[in-house]
């Protein structure tokens, strides 16, 4: 396990009282996922913070499991046929009920490429109308991507399912003893993004709305400033625990803090270059060294600071 994942989970532990269990006997990939106890019947499924690899199968991220008495709903089915079975044998190691409902939180391979193995399995999928438009729009320049990064033989038996239940800004579901609800307020790291709110048990699942620990990219797809509407309107349920997209779970202000934060003093710092007459050539000027310590700074910085200079150029 990389020392950061370690590291961020065993954090977890000792500051939220939760429980993370290793799998073992399990298929290539598993290993890669750490299952975290958030409450009895609530479960993060932890991937690496690093990028998509051969180890990994494409499940550079994390997913979610809720236990119900009628059987388990599942957030987001993993970056590949093989990255969802790999998923799917952490998700036993927490409950042998069938999956029923997997919901995709948006557009991203690792969020709905395991679509169709769960959907072989019985499992109805869920995701907003956006998500799904967003999905079948970029799906090939995906699939070129995964592919130079896991490699042909790893993403070998990979189909596009799309949700059988589509929905335009909100979805409640009711399974058993249990009862949730899908929000969609616009796009963020993707168009389509959702998320996850359990009200009984004040957890939400945010998918790509939340990075934590790890540095979160704003690419063609995004949208800073929507991005940052999004997550006010989850952060204004004020959760207890938010399960994030990227990362462990937290408080609230931790995910504040890697996220939101983030991105308002990005695009702050980038309209005060630019009224500066700054050009988006020396766009490495601007100061983001207060979020070193987000894993793939280096990597991502400059990226996002174009992005924002260049959606700010038509705000």
């Amino acid at each position: 396990m990389p020392m950061k994942l370690l590291t961020l989970i065993l954090a977890i532990l000792f500051s939220a009282g939760l429980h993370a269990e290793t799998v073992t006997d399990a298929s290539p990939g598993s290993q890669a996922l750490m299952p975290v106890k958030v409450t009895d019947n609530v479960w993060a499924i932890v991937g690496p913070l690093t990028n998509r690899t051969p180890e990994n199968l494409g499940n550079n991220a994390t997913f979610g499991v809720i236990v119900t008495s009628e059987g388990l709903i599942l957030i987001d089915s993993g970056g590949s046929e093989k990255g969802a079975r790999a998923l799917h044998d952490v998700v036993r190691s927490i409950s042998d009920k069938p999956v029923k409902y997997v919901i995709n939180t948006g557009g991203q391979d690792h969020r709905w490429f395991g679509n169709d193995y769960f959907s072989r399995q019985g499992a109805k999928i869920i995701s907003s109308e956006a998500a799904a438009v967003d999905q079948k729009r970029r799906f090939n320049d995906e699939v070129l991507r995964l592919t130079a990064l896991i490699g042909d033989e790893n993403f070998a038996g990979t189909e596009a399912r799309h949700a059988d239940l589509l929905f335009d800004d909100s979805y409640r579901l009711t399974l058993g003893d249990t009862s949730i609800e899908i929000h969609h307020r616009g796009q963020a790291h993707t168009p389509g993004d959702s998320y996850v709110w359990l009200p009984k048990s004040n957890i939400v699942f945010s998918g790509d709305i939340v990075y934590v620990d790890r540095m979160l990219g704003i690419g063609e797809q995004s949208s800073s400033e929507s991005w940052v509407r999004v997550f006010e309107a989850m952060a204004a349920l004020e959760p207890d625990v938010v399960v994030p997209g990227h990362g462990g779970p937290v408080p609230l202000q931790k995910a504040k803090r890697d996220t939101y934060d983030y991105l308002v003093a990005l695009r702050e710092r980038t309209s005060a270059f630019m009224e500066e007459g700054g050009d988006i050539s020396e766009i490495s000027r601007i100061d983001q060294s207060d979020f070193a310590y987000l894993e793939n700074y280096d990597t991502l910085k400059g990226r996002n600071a174009q992005k924002v200079y260049s959606e700010l150029e038509f705000e």
